[in-house]
């Protein structure tokens, strides 16, 4: 399981020996594996200022998991369709974030210890805060970036009456510059290519003979060019209609199309330099470029890329990481070891206020083995430490005792301090 609870129980003789009997009974029964956690002794100052910090800190705790969270997700996004090595990248301090908390050690050049509760815990808020601040640009930066070229992409998806045609055609297809021809795109479905090749002259007059040719084609049809004088453009386009031909509405503007694939190649290469590990994002068949429904396969020029193949798929291979994967992977573990150590802070704090002065506890961290279990061992643990609080503890053993503004259930009584650290919310 990737759930860890993280208890303290007074350090003196009669409670060390209720710690030995808790490890005694949960290894025997096969409920936990546990492990001592070691946190430093630190200034404690006055009990008001404690209680101040214990409510500081359980929302800077929500804030931490709820930023390593985002994180998580948003390197799952970054990565894509190489989700499946996201763990690999979501490391602390360089290792799998289990071991990171079974094999915790207080950061003491980070976080001095001797320094007052106050402000360790002020140094923690305020590197949550930052990263918090640069995620959000980051990813407001990406994301723009990713949309604007998805919006590109959809472009070239669909079938030869919808697609942007400026990856089909080129220059050559077209006649330009002349005052009195143009060159029209007809959509002919396939089943009548040999009805158009014989009636495209005569659909209507002043048609240039034998000025037809199939440039381009998917699965319902074929996209020909036809050269006609401009003056009886709307009179094919009629006769067209009738014969089940489609007149597709574009002109050649050789500057529109060099600036649209110009833009394209930019958002590609900018969303590449955020991600380069594999560059499986930038694959034909990702999520973020799905293939396009239609292939749409151009005749007649070897050298003129096939639509539906677009820049993506003549990327070479990139090399490292990206700067926004790699600001991820930095500042995720940053986030992470800083939420242990708020865990840690809050064991202290809340193990000083209810067990009192001077600063005597053991903290350990149970890691339960079985969901099924959880159960179980919290009714283990009640019992071994139901003596930290007798009165309440009888309310949890005998149901019929009733005490005014006291609503306890073995759900959620603990007698010790509890915390709670779910790594499985980050899978």
């Amino acid at each position: 399981m990737s759930e860890f609870w993280l208890i303290s129980a007074p350090g003196d003789q009669e409670n060390l020996q209720a710690l030995e009997r808790m490890n005694t009974v949960t290894a025997k029964s096969n409920l936990s594996y546990n492990t001592k956690f070691s946190i430093p002794d630190f200034k404690v100052g006055t009990l008001d200022s404690l209680v101040g910090l214990s409510d500081e800190l359980g929302k800077l705790d929500t804030f931490a998991e709820s930023l390593i969270k985002k994180m998580a997700q948003s390197v799952v996004e970054v990565m894509e369709d190489a989700k499946g090595k996201v763990p690999e990248n979501l490391l602390a301090n360089g290792v799998d974030l289990k071991s990171f908390v079974t094999h915790f050690e207080w950061d003491m050049a980070k976080y001095p210890a001797k320094q007052p509760l106050v402000s360790v815990v002020d140094t923690l808020a305020k590197q949550l805060a930052q990263i918090e601040t640069d995620l959000k640009s980051r990813t407001a930066a990406y994301n723009t970036l990713k949309t604007n070229l998805e919006n590109l992409e959809k472009k070239s998806m669909g079938n030869l009456f919808t697609r942007t045609l400026s990856d089909i055609v080129s220059k050559e297809d077209f006649v330009l510059g002349s005052e009195y021809l143009v060159t029209l795109l007809v959509i002919v479905p396939k089943s009548s290519y040999a009805q158009w090749q014989k009636t495209y002259e005569s659909l209507s007059d002043m048609v240039v003979p034998r000025s037809t040719k199939l440039i381009a084609e998917d699965n319902e049809g074929g996209l020909f060019t036809v050269t006609l004088f401009r003056k009886v453009i709307e009179d094919f386009k009629t006769k067209a209609k009738e014969n089940k031909f489609t007149v597709r509405e574009f002109y050649y503007d050789e500057k529109e199309i060099k600036r649209e694939r110009e833009e394209m190649s930019r958002l590609l290469s900018d969303k590449k330099q955020q991600y380069q590990t594999s560059c499986v994002a930038l694959k034909k068949g990702s999520s973020t470029f799905p293939d396009h429904k239609v292939k749409v396969t151009p005749l007649g020029n070897p050298d003129r890329p096939a639509a539906g193949q677009t820049d993506r798929e003549r990327e070479s291979e990139g090399e490292g990481e990206g700067p926004l994967l790699r600001w991820l992977k930095v500042n995720f573990s940053e986030a992470f070891i800083a939420w242990i150590h708020i865990k840690a802070l809050r064991v202290f704090v809340e193990s000083v206020l209810r067990y009192g002065l001077p600063v005597n506890f053991q903290a350990v961290l149970l890691q339960p083995h079985k969901k099924s279990s959880t159960k179980r061992l919290r009714e283990v643990l009640n019992s071994v430490f139901r003596h930290l609080d007798q009165v309440a503890a009888a309310s949890i053993l005998d149901a019929s005792v009733e005490i005014p503004g006291l609503q306890l259930s073995t759900q959620d009584y603990f007698p010790y301090v509890y915390f709670h650290i779910d790594l499985s919310l980050l899978d």
